[in-house]
């Protein structure tokens, strides 16, 4: 039944005092969000409080989206700046790279799983992580919004709330300096499976992504104060 609720029509619920409109709302779009932060920051705790810290903002904020985009897109933006400002507090920290287990950048390497390699990919993608994490930040999620999540340069650039040509130089600029750091590692993943046809470059988003809403997506933590029937409490 919530299914069919629109996602504008629960956010101007809850704004109008529907205790239970904006948990359905978290609840309907919660992976992709938790997707983006993990693979921006590229750690879990940091990920966890950027999104707190944005299901705060946006639960406190609902009552001024004037629905000039979608709601997803409005989501995403509140997001992706609550991990923006997370990651320059933690800017003389070094990044830590994504645990292998909780995320999927396959297709980096150009290959698909197979229960012989499973060992030596967890190496890879913890060689692969570490190289994203990298990246000025900027760029990553760049990269993260429009080659792993599948988001078109435009709508990434709303929720970027940059000009579509900043999306694109930093998608361009961040593959550039992302290549060459694993480029190695496609070497390795062929020679280990011989047989896969692999996209030559690039990165296929529905491999990364999990089919974005699908089992392969990262699964979020339960969030500090976030109970799935809307208590979003502030910290």
């Amino acid at each position: 039944m919530t299914e069919q609720i629109p996602d504008a029509t629960l956010l101007a619920r809850h704004a109008a005092g529907d205790p239970d409109a904006f948990g359905v709302l978290v609840h309907r779009h919660r992976d992709r969000l938790w997707a983006v932060a993990l693979r921006t920051l590229g750690d879990r705790e940091e990920a966890a409080d950027a999104l707190q810290d944005a299901l705060v903002s946006a639960f406190r904020a609902a009552h001024t989206f004037q629905g000039r985009s979608a709601v997803t897109t409005w989501l995403h933006r509140i997001v992706v700046n609550a991990c923006l400002d997370q990651a320059r507090r933690a800017a003389s920290r070094p990044a830590t790279p994504l645990d292998p287990e909780q995320h999927r950048l396959d297709a980096l390497l150009g290959s698909a799983e197979a229960t012989e390699t499973l060992v030596v990919r967890a190496e890879l993608r913890r060689e692969v992580g570490a190289a994203l994490a990298a990246l000025p930040v900027e760029q990553r999620a760049a990269l993260v919004l429009v080659d792993m999540q599948g988001y078109g340069v435009a709508e990434a650039a709303e929720m970027l709330c940059v000009p579509v040509g900043t999306v694109k130089s930093r998608c361009a600029r961040g593959r550039a300096r992302l290549l060459p750091l694993v480029r190695h590692l496609r070497t390795v993943s062929r020679e280990t499976v011989p047989d896969d046809p692999g996209p030559a470059d690039g990165v296929s988003r529905e491999t990364v992504s999990g089919n974005q809403d699908g089992p392969g997506s990262v699964p979020p933590p339960q969030l500090p104060g976030q109970a799935l029937r809307g208590d979003v409490t502030p910290r």
